[in-house]
């Protein structure tokens, strides 16, 4: 048998026809229909304007079920908690965009050379605060 590789499928990848996406989830294709009218799924649309689902839209599908058939959660809620989860990734985006900018920023810092001149022409590396010579420090 020749090398056989895994493929990885795109979970943004608009794959899926709306019968195949309500058998993966567990639904009726009209409850996906009004799903998307409500705006709690968003699937993308082909040429001839069907519906077209991506593994991540499945996945979301299964959590609108269980928040609504498990833990008892009407649609706004959900709509709510699916609101909150995306401000919440989008945050975490940003926190980790901030942690790796400050991180470049130390690094720079500690790259960088600093050195301090006196009037008469001695050269100092690092800062010398006023007072330090004239106390015998420098």
């Amino acid at each position: 048998m020749a090398n056989a590789q895994i493929q990885v499928i795109d979970p943004e990848a608009a794959i899926f026809t709306i019968s195949v996406a309500a058998n993966l989830a567990g639904m009726h294709p009209q409850t996906l229909r009004t799903y998307d009218r409500l705006g709690l799924v968003q699937p993308r649309r082909a040429k001839g304007r069907g519906r077209r689902y991506s593994p991540r839209d499945v996945a979301r599908l299964r959590l609108i079920q269980h928040l609504s058939q498990e833990e008892g959660i009407n649609l706004n809620g959900i709509q709510r908690i699916l609101e909150m989860d995306a401000e919440n990734e989008r945050l975490r985006g940003l926190l980790a965009r901030a942690i790796d900018e400050r991180d470049d920023a130390l690094a720079r810092a500690s790259r960088a050379r600093v050195f301090t001149a006196e009037t008469s022409g001695a050269v100092h590396l690092g800062r010398v605060r006023r007072g330090q010579l004239a106390l015998g420090r420098g």
